[in-house]
């Protein structure tokens, strides 16, 4: 037995954007729930951090995510409302390129297959509209008036609340070392202060999660992150009110963005910033001038009135699947095993309806959220 000689019905490793959900989706249930966090709660060294977190309903990636984002839009508000916390902000969102990129085209596909209201403006009345944009001539952009962004910090601390209020037993500074089957079908987690049995176990752990689950190496791989706060210019056009949420593809790569918020500067980075495949365990966490030159560099051609002084610079980590999908799914050998994982730096958006699927999985009453293409099989 454990060293508390107490069995859980579920334990959840990790309490970032995924875990905390997850947990006190399990802990509504009435399920008996330990988490466990080997940092603080909420804390700067994962991938759950960083102020802000785009959400958008139009969705490039795969039309097949907008019903999950549906879901999580109404689990965000109803987490707001029941925490009395700030947790979403509503902006607008623009995906923007080329005609024939997949941002605008895919962003653009999502809305009219799932009749998402939207509109499509040339690079001109976007900027007529929006003055701190500048994309070049020919570009396209699709405006969806109900994007924003997430508070993470916020959420993470609203979840994990509501979790304990439900009757989780919460955990921060707590490593986990391994976990081994029991007899019994179970799990044993051990960690640096004690070991602990449970029915079930929900792998959360982001950047960590390879390391705790075979079957997930070389399919959630974490990569160096760079994110940059910009001071504008022109400090009224970069407000809430006056400049959208935005993904943006340019020859120099897919760019995302924000406006100012909780910090005296535009934020933004880019997806995959300089392809710095990392151990979360041994990476420079300290950005540096070659990671500012990449992103002031593009923020001066495409936000020239937004790229004043650097306000700040901060690392984090994505962990990219090979198609840039997401996994969630059992482990084939451990059932009683689920696994969050491979978020490919778009996940944090869901992070509210992906605690109701591990929940979901975990507790063995299967899931009417469609995840067949999240699932581990698809890469056999």
């Amino acid at each position: 037995m454990s060293d508390t000689d107490r069995k859980y019905d579920a334990i959840v490793v990790g309490v970032g954007g995924m875990g905390s959900a997850a947990a006190y989706h399990l802990a509504r249930r009435e399920q008996d729930v330990l988490g466990l966090e080997r940092y603080d709660i909420p804390h700067t060294n994962g991938s759950s951090h960083g102020i802000t977190r785009i959400i958008r309903r139009a969705y490039y990636e795969h039309p097949s995510y907008v019903p999950l984002i549906e879901r999580a839009y109404d689990l965000w508000d109803g987490l707001e409302e029941g925490s009395g916390r700030s947790i979403i902000h509503r902006t607008g969102s623009i995906d923007a390129g080329p005609p024939d990129d997949p941002v605008f085209e895919g962003s653009l596909q999502s809305c009219k297959e799932h009749d998402i209201p939207h509109e499509v403006l040339s690079s001109e009345e976007l900027t007529d509209r929006f003055p701190g944009y500048r994309l070049p001539e020919g570009y396209k952009a699709l405006y969806q008036e109900d994007g924003g962004f997430v508070i993470p910090e916020q959420a993470i601390v609203a979840h994990t609340q509501a979790a304990q209020e439900a009757g989780a037993e919460i955990h921060a500074r707590t490593r986990v070392q391994g976990w081994t089957e029991t007899p019994d079908g179970g799990v044993r987690v051990e960690t640096d202060r004690g070991s602990h049995e449970a029915n079930s176990l929900v792998l959360a752990a982001g950047a960590w999660n390879y390391k705790l689950a075979d079957a997930l190496e070389g399919l959630a791989v974490p990569e160096r992150q760079v994110l940059s706060w910009f001071q504008p210019t022109s400090p009224a056009l970069f407000q809430p009110d006056t400049f959208p949420v935005w993904n943006l593809s340019v020859p120099e790569g897919r760019f995302y963005g924000f406006p100012v918020h909780d910090v005296p500067g535009m934020k933004l980075g880019k997806y995959h910033h300089r392809d710095e495949q990392i151990d979360p365990d041994e990476w420079d966490r300290d950005p540096n001038a070659e990671d500012e030159r990449v992103l002031r560099e593009f923020a001066e051609r495409y936000f020239p009135e937004g790229t004043g002084s650097t306000m700040g610079l901060a690392t984090c980590m994505f962990t990219n699947s090979p198609d840039e999908h997401f996994i969630i799914d059992t482990l084939p050998d451990h059932p009683q095993v689920t696994v969050a994982a491979g978020f490919s730096g778009h996940g944090f958006k869901f992070a509210s309806v992906i605690g109701e699927i591990l929940a979901d999985l975990t507790t063995g009453d299967g899931t009417d959220h469609p995840i067949d293409m999240f699932r581990l099989s698809r890469f056999d």
